[in-house]
């Protein structure tokens, strides 16, 4: 169901129609006419812990000028947390969460198309699968993994229960697609490898109990999954004419990390990154799993503000996910943002204190922008710039100069020398806060034409508009209806 939006007081929640305790009572939540319903308008303010007491969390004040997302869509039809988002096409996206079901949206209209139900308990993993080329049906099929133990198939185009699978014999965690092979593999206890039926085509061994967190594609068809502080690259060996079976190998077992790992992605044809729980930043080299670079000062990177220091909180450089562009690497670390260039080496850009709370999810906008959503509720957008580079330091002059009054220290200038070589050549500015949900967002998804989806702790899902974009499509459809009915005439 899709909530267009009620008048309602202030200080009725954040896109709820309860109460939230994080928000002082009064505080502006939307703009709607009392006098006719419309679609509700969010009102950009400063996020609600932030106001509550002294923190160096930044903050941006209610003219957002540069912020588009000024109306939203709430939908309504999940009954628990909502964990997972997957765009289907360029206008359809999936959810699903800790209730098992998964749904299906219309991302314009935010109109509820199909609810699938196969499973028991909580989803823990979700996929697109595409259709082959070769192949007569075009369907959208999606694979969904379970704390049930199964593995469902669906049709996104009928919502049918294409095949199940319950043979696993703990949770499966992760799925990916080798595509140009033509087969999935499941993540969990052990590595299994399956063709389009859902036929087991061959598996490792036991792993490990906690089983496999993540797991990308790389060259030579090998995958690399992480498993507790390892990363292991298994090969994948098609059938040949010697033989008709398909294996999978364990080629090597990289050790570098110091703990758990908890964010594994590919940044470009040469090179994948993995982020740990104590905020190890490894670039890996996909051709001979090499360390690239490494970053591992998170907790002290660029920490000149005495108030940061005292404000930190545990796990506060956990690296929980990653996005990257041709240039640079953007990790979550803990509450904060940093951007690490793969040609310099270095951390050029960081918001030590972009949340509240844990930074769960982030992704590139256009125009060197960032999206990031937090355990606090809150989801805010960046704009990547360039620092100006600071003036040379003035001769002094003067009368007290001819007495070497005004000549500089050379050892009273060596901090500050050494506190410009750490300084970052760009900077992470705020430029839009988006207040509608009252708990923890979980991811989101981005649609060019479409705006924002983001899903969340608290049930609901909501679809973030190009205010602008929208009040002209209104317009627009307004001056088509009246043209059909003849009520629009042109006068000369």
């Amino acid at each position: 169901m899709a909530d267009r939006g009620r008048p309602r007081a202030a200080g009725t929640g954040r896109g709820k129609a309860r109460a939230d305790p994080a928000r002082p009572a009064g505080l502006p939540l939307c703009t709607a006419d009392p006098g006719r319903a419309g679609p509700l308008r969010a009102a950009p303010g400063p996020g609600a812990l932030g106001l509550l007491r002294k923190s160096p969390l930044q903050t941006i004040g209610e003219e957002q000028t540069q912020n588009p997302y000024t109306e939203l869509l709430v939908l309504r039809a999940h009954r628990d947390i909502v964990r997972f988002l997957v765009q289907l096409d360029d206008c359809r996206f999936a959810s699903a969460g800790d209730d098992g079901i998964v749904v299906v949206w219309n991302a314009q209209t935010g109109e509820k198309l199909l609810e699938l139900s196969g499973h028991t308990q909580k989803i823990t993993a979700i996929i697109t699968f595409p259709p082959l080329e070769a192949c007569e049906e075009k369907n959208q099929l999606i694979l969904t993994a379970s704390a049930d133990k199964t593995v469902i198939v669906w049709d996104c185009d009928t919502g049918r229960q294409v095949r199940k699978v319950s043979c696993f014999h703990s949770t499966v965690k992760c799925l990916t697609i080798l595509q140009r092979l033509d087969v999935w593999l499941s993540g969990g206890s052990d590595l299994c490898v399956w063709n389009r039926r859902l036929a087991l085509l061959c598996k490792t061994s036991h792993l490990s109990d906690t089983g496999v967190s993540a797991l990308i594609e790389i060259p030579k068809n090998c995958v690399v999954a992480a498993v507790g502080k390892e990363l292991i690259i298994f090969k994948l060996v098609a059938p040949t004419e010697g033989s008709l079976e398909w294996n999978i190998l364990e080629v090597k077992r990289l050790l570098d990390h110091q703990d758990n790992i908890l964010s594994l992605v590919n940044v470009n044809d040469l090179s994948f990154v993995s982020g740990s729980h104590v905020g190890e930043l490894i670039i890996w080299d996909v051709s001979d799993w090499t360390v690239q670079a490494c970053e591992r000062n998170f907790c002290t990177q660029l920490d000149t503000q005495q108030e940061i220091k005292l404000y930190q909180k545990p796990n506060d450089i956990s690296i929980h996910h990653f996005t990257w562009d041709e240039e640079n690497v953007f990790a979550a670390v803990g509450r904060g943002l940093y951007v690490y260039n793969l040609q310099m080496k270095r951390v050029i850009a960081c918001q030590k204190t972009a949340h509240d709370s844990s930074v769960l999810h982030i992704a590139r906008l256009p125009n060197r922008q960032l999206i990031s959503c937090s355990e606090d509720g809150s989801v805010r957008i960046w704009e990547l710039r360039e620092k100006q580079q600071l003036a040379a330091e003035p001769v002094p002059t003067g009368f007290f100069n001819m007495w070497g009054f005004g000549r500089v220290n050379k050892q009273a200038s060596q901090p500050v020398k050494k506190q410009q070589e750490n300084t970052t050549p760009c900077s992470l500015e705020l430029i839009g806060d988006l207040i509608g949900h009252s708990s923890s967002v979980e991811m989101f998804l981005y649609f060019e034409d479409h705006g924002l989806v983001t899903c969340s702790a608290d049930h609901l899902i909501i679809l973030w508009k190009n205010g602008e974009r929208e009040s002209g499509l209104r317009s627009l459809k307004l001056f088509q209806k009246l043209e059909e009915n003849g009520d629009l005439y042109l006068t000369v």
